[in-house]
């Protein structure tokens, strides 16, 4: 009789199968990985086996919400490697395992092939596979499946005293071995150790390109506020400029206790309407709208509208509050209060934010305020609202977010979080992990080609690349890049390509399209921002890139390899001023090549090199392609070519390659 000692000893060594480097892995597993409803999803791990076994392996996948499992098999890549792929049907959460078992009839194949190619007497090997199929039979894994049926089949066929010839071809057939492998044992079936998460997006959280505007500035008159209305109008405008998500900075009441004035300026004139990040007056907090916007059936009339149109609209949630909030008086626990009894204010010292309160997360705001803000996106929620930016989400407490989120997805797993933090590199992938559906990154502060390389290899090929994804922003109402400030016309057109080309989610800020440069000297801020003063504009004035704009949301749709982000990769062209870069489908059927001149003020050239090699083509072939910028075919021949991009003409070019019998 077994002690329980033998008998742990008899579980360990059944496990004979070693599974590591499962990808994509989060932190052991603690977090869950990113992937999209309806496109697949690349498994890997390291499977391997004592001796020369021949082993097989399989994914299996399901639902948090489903009981039973659905398997796929892995395949053989080099070196111990194994992946697969699995296709997620619906957004929510997921959990995946991998396992392995020797393959013993595959075993027995394999060498019993070799030692037929050496000449070798194989009727006792033709015994043992015989005896094989005949132990599948007797116990099948899959005793329903119409493969067991079509086993016993050709089991029988092997009771018939068969010649070896015919043991021969039946045994070491196609047919057998595929049988084999669906239905025959598992031996030494191991697990991987830890069931690995993912959670399943919809599209547009990895795949986006966004608009911001402020609705006030709408009304196309100085001084005069802007409604939902206005929007309403303008949408056909942001429409054909190729966006799908509208993004609003906050549209609730202002607060008017120590309102900033234009240019951020201490004291507001009676004009003034004070910056949107100040929220909260005696109209209402979060869950209200700043009056002159519109009311709330305006506001569904916008939803609707902008459906209509093919856009998205996302809202910004903010959490400070202005001193005029109703939280301070109904709960002003929430708050952190000064000796004297006055009310803390935000300091980023030695910045002062007079028009902001910020809540506090613990003693006595826990769970008060925590509900109470889960509720606030729940509120707008129900309004039609399912994208939330989040203004500065690493000052919250990491935990708060990671519970918001999961409550959130138990209502809509649909609901796509961004992060707006502009924060230490691992707060930002941290926020990542913890949730948050796209990220603002340091995209637009890198300029130069090493920069860019190194930055953008980083988000694409290392861990990051499974639960962070970047949203290129190329502007924001708080940043005004110094690269836009110098550039003119060319550096706007840079950026936007670079953005729209290089990311799976980009943005910009109303302005950009227009080329607004005007800067605070010395200061990453725009004079006469519109966060402290409503603008009108002019939005066909000389100099915009809007033609730009709409070309590369137009390619963004119709090229299929500029959907993933991770595809991405960088190619030699000998000038440091030139950034070249490809992005192509998996099986090659949609090749699509890059160039930017980084310096907006000269015309730069360089030697390039066609990547000939990803076709399995020699140096010197000839490949056939499509200048998509000016709507042309052409032809390279040979792995050295040639390019010059003036700036005064555009400063990128985009290319698709053929591949060879592709139009056949």
């Amino acid at each position: 009789m077994q002690s329980v000692g033998d008998a742990d000893l008899w579980k360990l060594a059944q496990s004979r199968i070693a599974i590591e480097g499962v990808q994509p892995s989060v932190n052991g597993g603690q977090f869950a990985a990113k992937a999209v409803a309806g496109w697949p999803l690349k498994v890997e791990a390291d499977i391997f086996c004592d001796g020369h076994e021949v082993i097989a392996a399989a994914l299996e996948w399901r639902a948090k919400d489903e009981e039973a499992w659905q398997e796929r098999p892995l395949r053989f890549l080099v070196n111990d490697r194994w992946r697969g792929e699995v296709i997620f049907q619906r957004p929510g959460p997921y959990e995946f395992r991998i396992l392995s078992w020797r393959d013993l009839f595959a075993h027995w194949r394999s060498d019993t092939l070799k030692k037929q190619a050496a000449g070798q007497n194989i009727s006792l090997e033709l015994e043992e596979g015989r005896r094989l199929v005949e132990a599948a039979v007797e116990q099948p894994r899959l005793p329903a499946s119409p493969e067991a049926e079509k086993l016993k089949d050709l089991h029988k066929k092997l009771g018939r005293s068969p010649s070896d010839q015919v043991l021969r071809d039946i045994l070491l057939g196609d047919e057998a071995a595929r049988l084999m492998s669906r239905c025959g044992p598992r031996t030494n079936l191991t697990y991987s150790d830890i069931l690995y998460p993912v959670f399943v997006d919809r599209e547009k959280a990895a795949f986006s390109a966004w608009y911001e505007l402020m609705p006030r500035s709408l009304s196309g008159k100085p001084f005069a506020h802007g409604t939902f209305d206005d929007v309403i109008r303008h949408l056909p405008y942001v429409r054909d400029l190729g966006f799908d998500v509208l993004y609003f900075p906050p549209i609730h009441p202002i607060g008017r206790t120590h309102r900033k004035g234009r240019n951020n300026s201490l004291k507001a004139g009676p004009e003034d309407p004070g910056s949107p990040y100040a929220i909260g007056s005696e109209e209402g907090g979060h869950d209200a709208i700043q009056p002159e916007l519109g009311t709330f059936e305006d506001f569904a009339r916008l939803v609707s509208a902008a459906r209509e149109e093919g856009l998205e609209i996302a809202l910004d949630f903010a959490i400070q509050c202005s001193p005029d909030h109703p939280w301070i008086k109904e709960h002003p626990e929430w708050f952190d209060w000064r000796p004297d009894g006055t009310i803390k204010y935000a300091e980023n010292p030695p910045k002062k934010y007079e028009d902001i309160v910020n809540v506090h997360f613990y003693r006595q705001a826990i769970p008060g305020l925590w509900y109470a803000l889960r509720d606030i996106v729940l509120f707008w929620l129900e309004k039609g609202v399912r994208i939330f930016r989040v203004d500065n989400p690493h000052t919250k407490p990491l935990p708060f977010w990671e519970w918001l989120i999961a409550q959130v997805r138990e209502v809509d797993p649909g609901v796509i979080f961004l992060a707006e933090a502009f924060t230490r590199p691992k707060i930002m992938k941290r926020l990542a992990k913890v949730g948050f559906n796209q990220s603002y990154s340091y995209f637009t502060w890198r300029n130069s080609k090493q920069e860019l390389t190194d930055y953008l290899t980083e988000l694409t090929q290392e861990d990051c690349r499974h639960y962070m994804r970047p949203n290129f922003f190329v502007n924001t109402p708080d940043i005004n890049p110094y690269y836009l400030q110098t550039s003119g016309r060319p550096g706007f057109q840079v950026r936007l390509f670079l953005a729209a080309t290089l990311g799976g989610n980009y943005g910009l800020y109303s302005g950009f399209e227009l080329c607004e440069a005007a800067a605070v000297a010395g200061k990453e801020e725009y004079l006469n921002s519109e966060k402290y003063e409503i603008r009108a504009w002019d939005w066909d004035r000389p100099g915009h890139i809007k033609t730009d704009v709409a070309f590369v949301n137009r390619l963004r749709r119709e090229e299929p390899a500029l959907r993933c982000f991770t595809n991405l990769r960088f190619y030699n062209a000998w000038n440091e001023s030139i950034l070249y870069y490809g992005k192509f489908t998996d099986d090659l059927s949609n090749f699509l090549l890059f160039a930017v001149n980084l310096d907006p003020h000269n015309p730069q050239a360089a030697d390039f090199e066609v990547p000939l090699w990803e076709f399995g083509l020699s140096d010197e072939a000839t490949i056939e392609g499509h200048d998509l910028v000016i709507d042309r075919p052409f032809r390279w021949s040979g792995k050295i070519q040639q390019m010059l991009l003036d700036p005064k003409d555009r400063p990128y070019m985009a290319w698709r390659l053929i591949a060879p019998g592709a139009w056949a």
